[in-house]
């Protein structure tokens, strides 16, 4: 059996690689998830200007 690793789609933006959702609920639930599994709070979700997917951000929007 093989194990696979499960990557998320990115793309750039800016200098950096966000990871792509594909909605803005799924992108909310990404940060709901991260505040309540790793403690990061104040991510916002934004519409990514480079494709049809939606990022999180720390900051304000």
């Amino acid at each position: 059996m093989q194990n696979r690793v499960y990557e998320p789609e990115k793309c750039w933006v800016g200098e950096e690689q966000k990871i792509c959702y594909s909605t803005r609920e799924e992108a909310e639930m990404a940060a709901r998830v991260a505040e309540y599994d790793h403690g990061v709070s104040g991510l916002t979700v934004y519409k990514c200007e480079y494709g049809d997917h939606w990022h999180l951000t720390r900051r304000k929007s």
